[in-house]
């Protein structure tokens, strides 16, 4: 498998394990637990489960003078948009909240295109499109229901500071460091950032039955650790514009597991939607391999002639 075909895998198994966010934070907040308590043993039990990837890859854990602001960085924007996220879960329903923070396609296409001066050509455009459109299509609105803007502004900063982190790891001199290193130290700040804010609010709340702990363990393993790191080896490999389009597969496993777990249906509505994103998907992994045919078949319709 080359690279690139490594990078659309990885970026497909980052996009759909980070959308499983809530389902595995919704039964800690049932339980009463709060947002920093949550985010702290998400954390607390993703630190050794990197730490001994980086180990078991022989990697090192020293820091370059060069690479300690850009982990700081993406460090911090990674935080944020785990804060912003499962805020705007207290404010909206969360499937509403995954099919906001997927404008985040859009704005990495903007800035990579603004200040990187990377040419976004129109086939991406149609792709962010076309995911857009089904991801337009899979939220239902509840009957009479307004969104609340609190909510909506808090997966907005999400969606920026996830925006901003993928940028930064592909537009700094973390592209050439280990992705198992950069998500060990973005993991290890974070875990420290939801300590501090724990012990300012003077209280950690824990899970009151036994097989949430089994629920955090999950929760640290797949959203957090495989997801990170599939997403800065994908950043690597294929670039942020493409990594990002990929992201129309977390509403899929939302979904998912709606279906299988939660029992929902699916309507005429949410079967176009979700064609509309695997044609997406399939023409952001197909790349410049569709635009030979598709020159082919502009050539059949010549311009008509005044």
């Amino acid at each position: 498998m080359n690279n690139k075909a490594k990078g659309y895998l990885l970026a497909a198994i980052s996009s759909a394990t980070y959308g499983m966010n809530p389902l595995f934070s919704l039964p800690l907040y049932a339980d009463g637990m709060g947002v920093d308590s949550v985010l702290f043993f998400r954390y607390m039990f993703a630190v050794p489960m990197v730490a001994l990837m980086v180990k078991s890859r022989g990697r090192s854990f020293s820091v370059a003078r060069n690479e300690v602001f850009p982990l700081l960085m993406v460090g911090v924007f990674f935080v944020l948009s785990s804060i912003t996220l499962f805020r705007s879960y207290q404010y909206m329903d969360s499937g509403i909240a995954s099919t906001i923070l997927f404008v985040y396609p859009v704005m990495v296409a903007l800035i990579m295109a603004t200040f990187f001066k990377e040419k976004i050509s129109l086939q991406t455009w149609c792709c962010i499109a076309l995911a857009l459109a089904g991801v337009g299509l899979l939220y239902k609105a509840p009957d009479g229901a307004t969104l609340s803007l609190v909510g909506t502004l808090f997966v907005m900063g999400s969606a920026l500071a996830y925006t901003l982190y993928i940028v930064a790891i592909n537009k700094t001199v973390l592209k050439d460091v280990p992705s198992v290193k950069v998500t060990f130290y973005v993991i290890l700040l974070g875990f420290f950032i939801f300590g501090a804010l724990v012990l300012m609010g003077g209280e950690l709340q824990t899970p009151t039955k036994w097989y949430l702990w089994l629920d955090i363990f999950a929760f640290a393993l797949l959203p957090t650790v495989l997801s990170m790191y599939c997403a800065t080896k994908a950043i690597v490999y294929i670039g942020s514009t493409a990594t990002a389009i990929l992201g129309a597969l977390e509403p899929l496993t939302a979904v998912f597991f709606g279906i299988t777990i939660f029992g929902e249906t699916l309507g005429g509505r949410d079967i176009a939607g979700l064609v509309l994103i695997i044609v997406s998907v399939t023409f952001v992994v197909a790349g410049g391999s569709i635009s030979a045919p598709l020159v082919r078949i502009k050539k059949l319709f010549p311009k008509l002639r005044k």
